[in-house]
């Protein structure tokens, strides 16, 4: 397998001289764990104590990790990055809202960007995450069996009426829709849910996709378990496929609860994880699609390897690759000019909402062994490159 991730010239290509020291600048920054621990307590007073540093947010962080503040916002970025055939899945980043007029807004934009979806070609999948269309703890309630009271389950009913809804309008529209994981205490009542939407919409191909997180061990289990429930009730399943993102929150929690962990014991053992799982459903192509997103360069390769041997086209509509955008460049668009199906995910929202999953990004950087100090060798092998050094 020819090693194509190493090529900056066309991973980034679409970036300015300027982008591109401003993206080393920031993975400098966010390189150095003090300085994101400073920075991350700084910028959440900043945004509590109403003080006007949007403008300085929004020209860093924002900038290079969302596509805007709104979804015609990142329309050119959309438009760029589909000339070198990079698609994008527009993500509305708002997150840890509580009320049901914030469930409702969610839920009109994410059948906003279904729509949006639909007329362009460049825009292959919508998304939202569950805690976008109800409450945290509800899902946690049901998830743990107990019994909602009866304002709980009209709350409840909200939420299966908003999901079948978008479920419904994709399914209509023809679009591909991801539905993040979140954590591990609220995803059981998200997973029933998604597969009774599975039932309901992907009964001639995958339109409605789940996701697994495969840093927690029992994934894999889970998704032979459904397959068997999909041939046994002639659905197809979608599947995102991610390493996750809640790690030191899920261990916190496990340790304070006196639970096992549900997260693998290392992170080779979350390696193993994945790429069994991207091998288990390209053996059963025939009744999945795969969306795999990864940063991850070993198991991009290890996934093109497979559709290599099993004779898969690079473009087959069934199996995407997917990266954030503003991040491991290097891969998606190498993947894409090598001719394969790749999206980056490109979320946009007020710069204020948007703040914790921001925050969150530059946390994960820091705590993914290597993957900031990838960023940065190859950012400045291409300021070199272009410098003729």
């Amino acid at each position: 397998m020819e090693k194509i991730f190493n090529d900056t010239q066309v991973a980034f290509a679409l970036k300015s001289d300027t982008e591109l020291d401003r993206a080393y600048f920031l993975f400098k920054l966010i390189d150095s764990q003090p300085l994101v621990r400073i920075g991350t307590a700084v910028t959440n007073f900043a945004i509590k104590a109403h003080l006007p540093v949007e403008g300085l947010i929004r020209a860093t962080v924002f900038d290079h990790f969302c596509g805007g503040v709104n979804e015609d916002d990142c329309l050119p970025v959309v438009d760029k990055m589909y000339t070198k055939g990079v698609s994008s899945v527009l993500d509305y980043s708002v997150e840890g809202k509580e009320e049901e007029a914030q469930f409702d807004a969610a839920l009109e934009m994410t059948l906003k960007t279904i729509e949006f979806a639909k007329e362009r070609q460049a825009i292959p999948f919508a998304v939202f995450k569950p805690t976008g269309f109800g409450r945290l703890d509800l899902y946690e309630k049901l998830g743990s069996g107990e019994k909602l009271n009866d304002a709980e389950q009209i709350e409840w009913e909200k939420v299966v009426n908003r999901f079948d809804m978008v479920c419904k309008e994709a399914h209509a529209k023809d679009v591909a829709l991801l539905i993040d994981a979140e954590e591990s205490w609220m995803q059981d009542a998200a997973d029933e849910l998604v597969t009774e939407m599975m039932r309901r919409y992907n009964k001639q191909k995958a339109i409605v996709f789940n996701t697994l997180q495969m840093y927690r061990w029992d994934r894999l289990d889970y998704l032979k378990k459904l397959h068997e429930v999909a041939k046994a009730e002639g659905f197809f399943i979608g599947m995102k496929l991610v390493r996750g993102a809640y790690m030191e929150k899920e261990n916190a929690r496990a340790e304070e609860k006196g639970h096992p962990s549900p997260i693998c014991v290392s992170k080779e053992a979350t390696d193993i994880n994945y790429d069994a799982s991207v091998h288990y459903m390209v053996e059963h192509l025939d009744t999945m699609a795969i969306f795999a997103g990864t940063h991850n360069e070993e198991s991009s390769y290890k996934l093109m390897q497979l559709m290599q041997e099993k004779r898969i086209a690079k473009n087959d509509p069934r199996i995407w690759f997917g990266q954030l955008y503003g991040m491991s460049d290097n891969i998606s668009y190498n993947l894409a000019a090598a001719g394969y199906n790749v999206a980056k995910y490109l979320p946009f929202g007020p710069v204020r909402d948007v703040m914790p999953y921001l925050i969150r990004r530059a946390e994960e950087n820091t705590s993914v062994a290597g993957q900031t100090s990838r960023e940065l060798t190859l950012l400045k092998t291409e300021r070199d490159r272009r410098r003729g050094k």
